[in-house]
């Protein structure tokens, strides 16, 4: 796990980077430069302004007030600096990678290579948008702060992890496809152009979940593959509230303790079978003496519980340096992810029929999500039912897939859509 690349300042020589600050004058000496290079070509500044203004201005807005509110905190709440964060890195590499190949497979088709480069912001933003959509509605619970800014501000946050494939599947089709009916662009030659490159894309997005610690697998016996995150990781923050740390099994509703693990911290506080969990959480008083200079979330932590009336504290000392070992879900869907790109990009050269390639990956992640899932521990289920939110989008797709499969190959393949336009 390595959650942070790189952690930029907040300020240096006294002035803050991002805000009102050294960024902020980089911005507007890039412009004077740019405006002065305009001239000499004898262009008009009025006309830059008119043409290229809206854009410098967003730019100066996200860097003014935008970067400053995502800048990580240390214990006092003041800002320590801004995260590159490793999660992101990788969606960057998934993204470039992806629209490299996409570019390469649609030039093999006849397609002109710019269609996939002006389509690629529509379906990333698309694509994030549906991810952190997705994300949001499923925890929604997770992303209320004290104040509609700070509400705002964790729901927008996505390069710390946070993203659903699936929202980001759906969200990037729904904006590749307006993007493709706008531009009178052949939907389903497209897709088999595209649709392979998203497993590539999906293969460096898993690395980036490795790096976060997000989306992990369950528990499971040490061996060679097995995982183990550090404190501070989201699966050590949940096995601790779940009392696995401390040899805790508990029923979630009841708060009942069904198991007290041998030698445990939970028997060593004399804690017995019956006994009634009423509150366990993380114990953030070990974060007085921390850093100021490091950001808050890499302070220790401890667990403090309450059971049968009374309360019970571990040290960050006390508790394991580890999380308890588990499935490597991430590196088992990155693999995956690029097993299925490669398997994709042979039968397209078997199988000729537009919108097969695109038809056929859709089921494939299908099948794999809903595999994946039975690994994965991060999504209760859904509906009364023990198949998580993904299991049951899973079901959809694959349905979904099988009806458009039969029409498909139904049809008359001279009714393939239409030709290949220029993009504007």
């Amino acid at each position: 796990m390595r959650r942070t690349l790189l952690l930029i300042p907040h300020e240096i020589a006294g002035l803050p980077i991002f805000g009102f600050g050294w960024a902020l004058i980089l911005l507007a000496l890039a412009l004077v430069i740019r405006a002065v290079m305009i001239q000499r070509r004898g262009g008009s500044v009025g006309s830059f302004i008119a043409t290229e203004g809206l854009m410098w201005g967003l730019f100066a807005a996200a860097v003014a007030f935008i970067l400053p509110s995502v800048e990580l905190k240390n214990v006092d709440g003041e800002p320590v600096g801004m995260a590159i964060r490793g999660y992101g890195v990788m969606l960057l590499l998934g993204v470039l990678s992806a629209v490299g190949l996409a570019m390469i497979r649609a030039k093999r088709r006849g397609i002109n290579p710019d269609v996939i480069l002006n389509m690629a912001p529509w379906v990333f933003i698309g694509g994030i948008g549906g991810a952190r959509l997705f994300y949001v509605v499923q925890y929604h619970d997770h992303f209320i702060g004290d104040s509609l800014v700070e509400t705002v501000r964790r729901m927008l946050t996505f390069t710390e992890g946070g993203l659903v494939v699936y929202g980001s599947f759906i969200g990037g089709f729904l904006a590749g496809s307006f993007y493709i009916v706008r531009h009178h662009l052949p939907l389903l030659k497209l897709g088999d152009a595209i649709v392979p490159c998203m497993f590539l894309g999906l293969f460096f997005g898993r690395i980036g979940c490795l790096m976060n610690g997000c989306c992990y697998g369950g528990q499971c016996e040490d061996y060679w593959a097995a995982l183990h995150f550090p404190p501070g990781s989201p699966v050590y923050q949940d096995q601790a509230l779940q009392g696995d740390l401390i040899g805790l099994r508990f029923d979630p509703t009841s708060g009942e303790v069904s198991e007290v693990a041998s030698d445990s911290l939970a028997e060593f506080a004399g804690i017995k079978v019956g006994s009634v969990v009423e509150q366990i959480r993380l114990d953030d008083r070990y974060q007085a003496g921390f850093s100021k200079d490091l950001p808050r979330e890499q302070s220790p932590r401890g667990v403090v519980a309450m059971i049968d009336g009374k309360i019970y504290r571990w040290t960050p000392q006390q508790l394991p340096q580890r999380a308890i070992p588990v499935q490597p879900a991430q590196l088992i869907s990155s693999v995956s992810g690029l097993s299925v790109c490669l398997l994709l990009c042979a039968l397209s050269l078997v199988l000729r029929r537009d919108g097969a390639i695109m038809l056929l990956g859709f089921a494939a992640y299908a099948v794999l999500r809903f595999v994946l899932e039975m690994i994965r521990v991060d999504e209760q289920g859904q509906f009364g039912t023990d198949l998580s939110i993904s299991q049951w989008v899973s079901i959809g797709v694959l349905i979904c897939t099988t009806v458009a499969a039969v029409w498909l190959y139904r049809r008359n393949p001279s009714d393939a859509g239409h030709s290949v336009a220029e993009p504007t």
